[in-house]
């Protein structure tokens, strides 16, 4: 049978799942996915939220035969793959495909690592955390090692660092525990599955080390699925540019005065480790305050420069003194390729930068990291992801800009493609309100911001919270946040002031909610039913054009005869609007109201773009409209 016949009125899926039906969208999805896969191409598609996309690619995949590899954009929705959809359309389908699930390493317990830390290596306030019983209990009974079952160890845990590998620090095969090594076993149980789900990151991670000719994480596969492709690109400029950070110099530091101490005999090693680690001091205090992202200086600061050759110096002098003694531990001989990787990486920084890298530096309160990051990715995926006589599938709910997808294809050098772009399964024009609140202020103007908060007040109140304001920078969450703590009768939830997934468990339980975010609240957030009736958007989210990556970009277009702004800085924009107003309808009984403040999108000519783009819905600038729509009992 075929796919569009097994999601059919008389298929399976109808049988075995409760309250499943057939949709026209996600029979063409369905269909297209299973062309490409037959004819090994590239396909492209655009699907709105209601689609099903997610079984309108399972079900081809799986009935397919081939070996297939799907990525998504985040862990979520990896698991969501994993544990519920797989499953489900293999039961329905009475199926039983060999499937994987892998993550990356930060997700592994490592044994190695905890044994160090108990033993009080990386210090003795590491050994007593309050976490560290449940992580020793934890790799005792775990199958897998994923430490995302693990909750007393959240992803932003202080130990959480220290009992996990990086790429720079695990032994390979010279580490003592690799027989219980869990990342080891979850790559193992990949390569010989028939379906892997991965990450984005892992992807590029495998593209990157196969690149080096030291191995590979993942299969090959003859099918390449890609959820939630919008993220690609981005996802991409980071894996095939060069980064170093202070925290790699500081935790060879640290790995290198553990060893010295182990060993006992090598009085030499502490003082140069000590260097290394206050040249790594050194290099953020050069940077000074406050917390941000810079481009490169077009004239390094002497204090900078200062910090760069004490880097330098610092590795050489570790170099030199660990050559004669190659082959003491695994341990130190790790530590020795780790400081010839990092200066390699150093290197970019301390001569002339490339026409094709903009570098810059990403400063935080504790750490800084160096970037030479690509300006255009799109040569360098071809490269190293050759699609020809594969099956390879591009999806999202927000790939197109106004119908089109060139502005995709161009970012990733997808020239060859098969496009679809189908509209969403929901009714917004029965379901949703595009409010335009007249008489706003410029964007730019200072008091923009509370303007936004008065005219989004009787919203709110008519909404009775239960709602998303979105922002473009983290100036104006914190300006609407004060604004809005002198106003009685909604529960205020700000991104920042707790781990995100407490603010979403509080925003479903809380009465009147408002929860202010900023982006990770753009993309990515599942709020289903009337807990979220109300989505706000500050302004339009151009990326600012002093971002180094986007300066850079826009640079390098106008530099080859483009136009910065409709081919790069246009589109981009309209992708983040078009995620930030999906959180509203998620689910076929979902209703709400979108607000965007933003005065261009009806005042500009490419304010038309965007609307072009969005789901076609009643517009509104009358208050009184959106207070009837919320006093109108749901459908």
């Amino acid at each position: 049978m075929s796919a569009t016949d097994l999601l059919g009125a008389d298929g399976p899926l109808v049988e075995a799942l409760p309250g499943f039906a057939p949709r026209d969208t996600q029979l063409a999805m369905a269909q297209a996915v299973e062309t490409a896969i037959d004819a090994r191409t590239t396909l492209l598609v655009e699907a709105g939220t209601g689609t099903g996309k997610t079984f309108a690619y399972l079900v081809p995949a799986l009935m397919s035969g081939r070996k297939v590899l799907l990525a998504t954009g985040t862990r979520a929705l990896q698991d969501q793959l994993f544990h519920r959809d797989l499953p489900t359309v293999q039961r329905a389908l009475g199926l039983s495909v060999d499937t994987a699930l892998l993550k990356g390493r930060a997700n592994y317990l490592c044994h190695h690592r905890l044994e160090r830390v108990s033993a009080g290596d990386f210090g003795a306030d590491l050994s007593l955390h309050p976490a560290l019983a449940a992580v020793r209990h934890f790799a005792g009974s775990s199958v897998d090692g994923d430490l995302d079952a693990l909750e007393e160890l959240s992803p932003q845990s202080s130990l959480r660092p220290f009992v996990t590998s990086t790429a720079d620090n695990c032994l390979g095969q010279e580490c003592p525990q690799i027989g219980e090594c869990f990342l080891l076993k979850a790559r193992r149980t990949a390569q010989q599955a028939d379906l892997v789900v991965v990450n984005h990151h892992l992807f590029f991670a495998d593209l990157a080390l196969k690149e080096t000719g030291f191995g590979e994480v993942l299969p090959d596969a003859d099918v390449f699925v890609f959820d939630e492709a919008h993220l690609l690109p981005d996802v991409a400029t980071l894996f095939f540019g060069i980064s170093l950070g202070s925290l790699q110099l500081t935790d060879l530091a640290r790995d290198l005065l553990a060893q010295a101490a182990e060993l006992g005999d090598l009085p030499q090693l502490p003082p140069l480790a000590q260097a290394l680690g206050a040249a790594a001091g050194g290099l953020l205090a050069s940077l000074g305050e406050p917390v941000r992202r810079q481009p490169w200086p077009a004239r390094l600061p002497a204090q900078f420069v200062a910090a760069l050759q004490a880097v330098r110096g610092a590795l050489t002098d570790l170099a030199a003194a660990l050559e004669p003694l190659e082959g003491r531990s695994e341990e130190l001989d790790n530590c020795t390729a780790r400081i010839a990787l990092l200066s390699t990486r150093l290197a970019p920084f301390l001569g002339e930068g490339q026409a094709d890298q903009v570098r810059w530096v990403d400063v935080r309160a504790r750490s800084c990291t160096l970037h030479a990051s690509p300006v255009d990715v799109a040569p360098l995926f071809n490269t190293h992801f050759p699609r020809a006589q594969r099956a390879c599938v591009f999806t999202s709910g927000t790939l197109a800009v106004a119908g089109r997808f060139e502005h995709f294809v161009q970012r990733l050098g997808l020239d060859d493609a098969h496009t679809l772009a189908l509209p969403g399964g929901f009714d917004y024009r029965e379901r949703a309100l595009l409010y335009l609140p007249p008489a706003l202020p410029e964007p730019a103007d200072p008091g923009y911001t509370d303007a936004l908060v008065a005219a989004a007040l009787p919203v709110l109140a008519a909404s009775r919270g239960r709602a998303f304001m979105l922002f473009t920078s983290h100036s104006a969450l914190r300006r609407a946040a004060t604004r809005l703590r002198a106003v009685d009768g909604f529960t205020l939830l700000v991104q920042g002031e707790r781990p995100n997934r407490e603010l979403l468990a509080q925003f479903r339980r809380a009465v009147a909610p408002v929860l202010l975010g900023t982006g990770s609240f753009w993309q990515g957030v599942d709020v289903r039913g009337e807990a979220l009736s109300c989505v706000i958007v500050d302004k339009l989210p151009f990326a600012s054009p002093g971002e180094p990556v986007v300066a850079g970009r826009i640079a390098h277009l106008r530099a080859h005869g483009g136009d910065p702004f409709n081919d790069y800085q246009l589109p981009q924009a309209v992708i983040t609007l078009k995620q930030g107003l999906g959180r509203l309808i998620r689910d076929a009984g979902d209703r709400g109201v979108l607000m965007v403040g933003d005065r261009r999108l009806l005042g500009r000519s490419y304010g038309r773009v965007f609307l072009q783009s969005l789901p076609p819905m009643p517009i509104t600038r009358e208050l009184g409209d959106v207070q009837q729509f919320f006093a109108q009992a749901p459908a």
